[in-house]
């Protein structure tokens, strides 16, 4: 007989119902399941979903000892998944560096009064470090000049929100033996006045490194394991209960162990391991870890390269070069460009697919997309896997040709959609409005049946998702303006993107994703039915609970 959420009860001999640790009821459960059902109730036991039904079914199901809450008619979720954020930087940045982001620094003079206040408060030899610089937005960038004169003769650097391009002062440049004799590095450059020679202060992609080097070397593992718990709550402010750490440290993977062992960890994490980092990845190899390690709090996702990097800061690969106008020493035409070798990309990448390590790169530009499936095909071609997964990152300018390559090659779109609200206005910008119909084209890949899972990049982007799907639906950026409108979703479209498709990205459609008896206990109540609100209010939606394995985690 099968007795599913029920226990036989020895003494009275008769059956009767197991006591489930949490109820919801009568709220909108909508479960993402295979028929889009809706529900008035949900139990969880022992941190997975029990059972779901109507009020009448669920509510018997409570006891003594049960968490037992009237959502009010409210929506019910599944638990929301990140899949591509870059959580164990973004903690640090939030612990030792300032926030120099659009909502702190609106314009260039209030940017270098924040650099003046600070520096003057800080020892000599001290570093002004700051994050999420946002050029277009603020009106361009400060002159090397400007941030000398605002620095009261510390060390400034700054990244731009996308973390391909940062701002230097002279006096951060001697640390580090940078001057205007100083080659461009493979891979990088340090950009020059046209008529001078001279440095400008911006420098792209792979000449950042000389200075975050020097000002990384004195991060440490117990300054995540205090950093990321104040960060991961932040997530569950917005209803995210899983995250796929993008380009993890090896101290951000030890700091997550830590936090797991520690039973600190407030959601649960999934590892991207960094192919930036040194034999990061081949440790990996040598180790015989592949992807799936771990527990249904933290496992190994797969591991990542950054050939492509960023369309709002005008690196990005593409076929055509930018338009709109170009920064002070950026090289003109502009087609951006790739941070690999092929050759040598492609031999790392079949050694990690060959040892049963998902291959994650960053494809932006459509140079750059078609850059990562030429070393996928590389890859499948060496040693063909049917059900491979592999991903490309962010995959914003998806072009017809590249959509049908994505098909043909079962390729994974990891859509970097907090990019159309936050950085949307920069992509029009750069690339022209003609080019949006292509950027990040949800409707083409559903149609299409490429999966499409969204992230939000963060920090480069905001946390928040409900932004995203308010973007996927309205196809308007942060300042409202129209981007690609005919790419646009409907609202059960965008939330798959954070849910189901979240969960397949990371192959745990198995355990997360949707509200099914035995998945993991990971829902979220909204403030309102985001499903018959108008398109317009869902930016505003806000979450009223998050629960992580059966647990309350956030209460508004």
């Amino acid at each position: 007989m099968n007795v599913v959420g029920r226990k036989f009860e020895k003494d009275k001999g008769k059956i009767c119902p197991i006591e489930a640790d949490l109820i919801l009821h009568h709220g909108k459960i909508a479960t993402f399941d295979s028929n889009n059902s809706c529900a008035e109730a949900v139990a969880a036991k022992y941190g997975r979903i029990l059972r779901i039904g109507d009020n009448g079914e669920i509510l018997p199901l409570a006891g003594p000892g049960t968490v037992v809450i009237d959502v009010g008619g409210r929506t019910v979720l599944p638990g929301l998944i990140d899949s591509h954020c870059h959580a164990d930087q973004h903690a640090l940045f939030a612990m030792k560096w300032h926030d120099v982001g659009w909502k702190r620094a609106r314009t260039i003079p209030e940017c270098l009064n924040l650099i003046r206040q600070q520096t003057e408060r800080i020892p000599r030899d001290a570093w002004f470090l700051g994050f999420g610089y946002d050029d277009q937005k603020a009106g361009g960038y400060p002159s090397i000049d400007q941030l000398d004169e605002a620095s009261n003769g510390r060390p400034v650097f700054i990244l731009r929100t996308c973390h391909h391009i940062a701002l230097v002062n002279r006096a951060a440049c001697f640390l580090c033996g940078i001057d205007r004799a100083t080659p461009n590095p493979p891979f990088g450059q340090f950009d020059r006045d046209s008529q001078s020679g001279d440095l400008t202060g911006l420098v792209r992609e792979a000449a950042c490194q000389f200075f975050l080097e020097k000002i990384r070397a004195t991060d440490t593992v117990s300054d995540l394991v205090r950093a990321l718990p104040p960060l991961l709550n932040e997530y569950l402010k917005y209803g995210i209960t899983s995250i796929h750490n993008s380009l993890t440290s090896s101290i951000g993977i030890q700091a997550y162990q830590i936090l797991r062992a520690q039973g600190q960890l407030p959601l649960r994490v999934g590892i991207i391991v960094s192919g930036r980092e040194a034999g990061l990845v081949e440790s990996y190899i040598r180790g015989g870890i592949r992807t799936g390690f771990g527990d249904e709090w933290l496992r190994i996702i797969g591991v990542e390269w950054c050939p492509d990097c960023s369309t709002s800061g005008r690196t990005a690969a593409y076929h055509e070069p930018y338009v709109g106008t170009p920064a002070s020493g950026e090289p003109t035409p502009n087609y951006g460009m790739l941070l690999y070798e092929p050759d040598d990309l492609k031999a790392r990448a079949i050694v990690a697919h060959r040892a049963g390590l998902r291959l994650c790169m960053d494809g932006v530009g459509d140079r750059g997309i078609d850059f990562v499936l030429d070393i996928y095909e590389a890859a499948l071609a060496a040693y063909p896997v049917q059900e491979h997964r592999m991903r490309v990152e962010h995959c914003c300018f998806v072009t017809p040709r590249i959509l049908k390559r994505l098909k043909q090659l079962g390729v994974i779109d990891c859509s970097a959609t907090g990019f159309i609200y936050d950085l949307g206005d920069a992509y029009i910008a750069n690339r022209g409005l003609e080019a949006m119909k292509w950027m990040w084209p949800h409707r083409s890949l559903i149609d299409a049946g490429v999966p499409a899972p969204g992230h939000s990049d963060a920090d480069v982007c905001q946390i928040n998702p409900m932004l995203a799907i308010y973007a996927l639906v309205t196809r308007r950026t942060h300042t409202g303006r129209p981007i690609g409108p005919e790419q646009a979703i409907d609202v059960r479209e965008a939330i798959r993107a954070y849910t189901v498709l979240g969960a397949y990205a990371g192959s745990e459609e198995g355990i997360k994703g949707t509200i099914e008896e035995g998945k993991l206990a990971d829902m979220v109540v909204l403030d309102r039915d985001i499903f018959t609100i108008p398109a317009e209010e869902i930016k505003d939606v806000r979450v009223d609970l998050t629960i992580v394995g059966g647990a309350i985690r956030y209460r508004r």
